[in-house]
C-alpha cells in the first residue's frame, strides 16, 4: 500500500501527491490452462510437406480444448467480471499488471475480489467434470494430432485469480543505508505517479469521448427514415462514467471537469424512454452531446493518446 509519510496539505499539493497519499497499488493476475499447443517438430514438418514449405518456416499449433463449450465460457465470463471490477474502481499505473486503488476502497475491493475468487473455482470445478468429453471431443477433432499427455487429470487447480498490494515507495530502509539512493527512488516514484496522474487523464477523456460518440450518432442517425434504436446501457454507461470520475478524479485537469460537468448537466434527468418519445427533447441532448464530443476531439488531437498497459495472464500449459 503507498502512503506519504508527511501527507502535503490538500491546499497546496499537487494532483500526482493527491494520488500518492490516497490511492494503494493493486495487482491482478491469473493462472489460466492454455488451451492451445504448438505442435512438435516432426507434425510441424509433416504439416509443412503438405505444401511444399519447410518445417523451420512454419507456425502451427492445435487447440486442446473447445472454448465454445459452455462450461468453458463461464469460466472465461469469471475471468471478464474480475477484470471488469478491478478496472471499473481504479486508475492505471505506469507499470504492467498494476493500478491504482482508493486506499478506503481496499476491503471492499477484497471482499469483492474473494467471492469471484470462489465464484472462479466453482466455475472450474463444474469445468474439471466436462473434462473427459472434452478430451473424447478433442480426440474426435484432432485425429492424430491428439496426445493425452497435453491434458492434466485435473483443471480445477489451473484456474484462479491472485492480488496483492505491492509497495510503490521506496524501502524505509534506504533511508538509512543509503540516503542518496533513498532520494533517487523517491523522485523516480514521484515521477511515476506523475505520469500515472497523464494515464488517468487520457483514459478518462477517451473513455468519456467513445461514450459520447456513441450516444450522440444514436441519437442524430436514422434507420429506413426512422430515428435510430438506442439501448439504456448507452445512457447508463455514461452515468457510471460520471460516478467514477467523482470518485477517482484526482482534480489534475481543469478543461477534462469542465466537459464532465457540461455533459453530465446535458443528461441531468434525462431518462431513455423520453428520449424515445420525444423528438425535440432527443435533438436537444443530441446538440448539447455534439458541443461537447467537440471538445474531447480538442483534447486528443493536443495530447495524443499514450497506451495503457493492460494486464497479463500467466498461462500454465
Amino acid at each position: 500500500m503507498t502512503t506519504l509519510t508527511n501527507p502535503v496539505s490538500p491546499s497546496v499539493s499537487t494532483p500526482a501527491h493527491r494520488l500518492q497519499a490516497t490511492m494503494a497499488a493493486v495487482r491482478v493476475g491469473f493462472t489460466w490452462f492454455g488451451v492451445r499447443k504448438t505442435l512438435t517438430q516432426s507434425q510441424k514438418a509433416q504439416a509443412a510437406e503438405t505444401f511444399g514449405a519447410e518445417g523451420q518456416y512454419l507456425s502451427a499449433a492445435k487447440k486442446l480444448l473447445d472454448t465454445r463449450c459452455p462450461a468453458f465460457q463461464a469460466v472465461t465470463a469469471v475471468r471478464n467480471r474480475v477484470l471488469a471490477y478491478w478496472r471499473g474502481m481504479s486508475l492505471p499505473y505506469p507499470e504492467p499488471g498494476i493500478r491504482l486503488i482508493r486506499q478506503d476502497r481496499i476491503e471492499q475491493f477484497n471482499d469483492q475480489m474473494t467471492e469471484m475468487r470462489q465464484d472462479l473455482l466453482e466455475a472450474a470445478q463444474q469445468l474439471d467434470r466436462q473434462l473427459p468429453a472434452l478430451k473424447q471431443a478433442a480426440k474426435d477433432r484432432l485425429g492424430e494430432l491428439y496426445n493425452p499427455a497435453d491434458y492434466p487429470n485435473s483443471l480445477e487447480d489451473l484456474f484462479a485469480v491472485q492480488w496483492e498490494f505491492p509497495s510503490v515507495e521506496p524501502p524505509e530502509y534506504l533511508l538509512q543505508l543509503k540516503p542518496e539512493l533513498y532520494e533517487q527512488e523517491r523522485r523516480r516514484m514521484t515521477a511515476r505517479f506523475e505520469e500515472a496522474v497523464t494515464l488517468a487523464e487520457e483514459a478518462f477523456t477517451a473513455e468519456l469521448a467513445r461514450l459520447v460518440s456513441h450516444l450522440t450518432d444514436r441519437l442524430t442517425g436514422t434507420e429506413d427514415g426512422k430515428p435510430r434504436i438506442f439501448r439504456d446501457s448507452a445512457l447508463e454507461n455514461l452515468h457510471e462514467f460520471f460516478e467514477r470520475f467523482r470518485s477517482l478524479s484526482v482534480r489534475s485537469n481543469q478543461q477534462l471537469e469542465e466537459v464532465v460537468r457540461t455533459a453530465q448537466k446535458a443528461l441531468r434527468g434525462v431518462e431513455p424512454q423520453k428520449l424515445r418519445d420525444a423528438q425535440s427533447l432527443r435533438e436537444e441532448v443530441a446538440k448539447k452531446l455534439s458541443g461537447v464530443q467537440s471538445v474531447l476531439d480538442g483534447m486528443m488531437v493536443e495530447r495524443p493518446r499514450r497506451k495503457i498497459l493492460r494486464p497479463t495472464l500467466k498461462e500454465t500449459a
